[in-house]
């Protein structure tokens, strides 16, 4: 594409848009949302494939943890390969990678190829998921535009999780487990050939700086350490010696990679993308946001299928009220404010309209009505987080030297999987706390009968969820207020955000963004 366009102000260059954008951003949208169904997916399918595989219960949270543990490690390995090898390179490879590492999971004959298959697939999926959102990056470079590029990006990622509810659940009961795996072959064929053909990178984006090895090291063994304590914590509990050991380490991993990273000549992850207020800001508001609604998705899923007896599919179909509020609130209400009014005021307010919608479910019983209660639950929590997370992804690239884009793209990847992990981890240890800790005080009164025995663990099971749903309330007003207090960016102006290599803004986006030399 043409990069001759030059701003009759003189401030700084901008590359005329690619004019097959809307066409490249199809593509991307399908890679997002095959990698956000995965995960949702395979939960759904993780009972017939342990029973057909012979996995054992021990064993069975390799087929998550496997892929958790890729995917989370090598995020900020895999933006900084997209920003070196090009972010088009990146994605279609990415997309490659993950449809073998599926096949080979569909055709999965014993644990072992199961778990390494997993692996696999977060490997790939680590090069794909900041190239997909760099891509947008450094592409929809109008403000206008990036809003409603944004806005769809953003329903994707926050909704298709529930999508892949429905769509496990009709797999996993009309089909068989291993089409949950087939499933994203397809997907990743036509998205890796639309790419290649309609994806026009700008020139000049890459950053072709040496590879930071020590920072490649010290990041990815610190980020999956961290994530396996998290994962561990979750059935060992928080006490356990390899977990608590897995913490310390994490910490001292991460710590030595900033000191790395604050002296290295050509950082992994420049310390300038993470330091910048607003960005910052986005990065911990949104990790916060997802370790209230990862908890939140679980709770609800268990709520539906073993205490109110729905099948995977109806449970998936339960789920469309947060998906419509999802859609409603990231195309709609974020596309058409987000050039109007500073994002803090989108997502501040929308964290807490998340949060009441969480409120209405700390009211659950065993036998809530749907309509009454968990229908205007979700669609408030989805209105909510699609208001604030459309400004938030296009915030945490936007002025961003396109030399960063993937790896300040990473970033927001990494918040959003350690947040999962956290999320995981910390609600169900609270669920299952309140849930003993009830059982232990009622079950003498429920008497011999084997019905009101059963009836007090149901009873046990929802108090312990809405235990957590209550402290994934408070976790969802701390995201509101370091939104409203961090992020402290005006709206972006209606004229390019600069996609030259220096990281300079055009006027009316009131990002600033330090300049460090390389």
């Amino acid at each position: 594409m043409s990069e001759s366009a030059v701003k009759a102000s003189g401030t700084s260059a901008v590359s005329v848009p690619d004019p097959g954008r809307w066409k490249a951003l199809i593509f991307i949208a399908l890679a997002q949302l095959m990698v956000v169904l995965d995960a949702t997916i395979v939960n759904i399918a993780l009972p017939s494939a342990q029973q057909d595989l012979g996995i054992s219960d021990g064993n069975r949270q390799w087929v998550v943890t496997a892929y958790a543990l890729a995917f989370g490690g090598l995020l900020l390995f895999g933006g900084r390969i997209a920003d070196l090898w090009g972010r088009k390179r990146a994605f279609v490879i990415g997309l490659v990678g993950f449809a073998v590492a599926s096949a080979l999971g569909g055709a999965a004959t014993n644990e072992a190829m199961m778990f390494g298959s997993r692996a696999l697939q977060g490997v790939f999926g680590a090069l794909l998921a900041p190239a997909a959102l760099s891509l947008l990056a450094v592409m929809f470079t109008d403000a206008k535009e990036r809003a409603k590029a944004f806005g769809i990006y953003g329903a994707i990622a926050g909704g298709g999780g529930a999508v892949g509810l429905i769509l496990g659940g009709f797999l996993t009961e009309y089909l068989n487990w291993r089409w949950t795996f087939f499933v994203n072959i397809p997907f990743a064929i036509v998205a890796a050939i639309g790419a290649w053909y309609v994806i026009r990178e700008p020139k000049g984006a890459r950053n072709r700086a040496p590879l930071d090895i020590p920072g490649v090291i010290l990041s990815t063994l610190g980020l999956v350490a961290l994530v396996y304590g998290f994962t561990r914590a979750e059935s060992e509990g928080w006490g356990d010696s390899l977990t608590v050991g897995m913490f310390v380490a994490s910490g001292l991993l991460l710590l030595a990679f900033v000191a790395v990273e604050s002296k290295v000549k050509a950082p992994l992850l420049p310390l300038r993308v993470i330091t910048e207020r607003n960005r910052g800001g986005i990065y911990l508001s949104l990790g916060l946001a997802v370790i209230g609604m990862f908890g939140l998705f679980l709770f609800l899923t268990y709520y539906l299928q073993i205490v109110r007896g729905y099948t995977p599919v109806r449970t998936g179909f339960a789920f469309l009220p947060m998906i419509v509020g999802m859609i409603v609130g990231s195309t709609q209400i974020g596309t058409r404010l987000m050039t109007r009014v500073p994002p803090r005021l989108l997502m501040g307010p929308g964290f807490l309209v998340a949060a009441v919608g969480m409120l209405l479910l700390t009211q659950l019983k065993i036998d809530s009505s749907y309509a009454a209660l968990l229908l205007p639950g979700m669609l408030l929590l989805g209105l909510g987080m699609g208001t604030a997370f459309m400004p938030a992804m296009s915030l945490a690239t936007q002025g961003v030297a396109p030399r960063d884009s993937g790896v300040a793209s990473a970033m927001v990847n990494t918040s959003q999987q350690v947040g999962g992990a956290i999320g995981t981890a910390l609600l169900n240890t609270i669920a299952a706390s309140a849930t003993t800790s009830y059982i232990a005080d009622n079950i003498a009164g429920a008497g011999t009968s084997r019905t009101a025995q059963e009836l007090v663990q149901l009873r046990g099971m929802v108090e312990g969820y809405t235990s957590a749903i209550w402290f994934a309330v408070g976790i969802l007003v701390a995201a509101a207020l370091i939104a409203a207090t961090m992020v402290n960016a005006g709206r972006p102006g209606s004229t390019p955000v600069a996609s030259s290599g220096d990281g300079a803004e055009s006027a009316g986006d009131e990002l600033p963004v330090p300049v460090v030399a390389h």
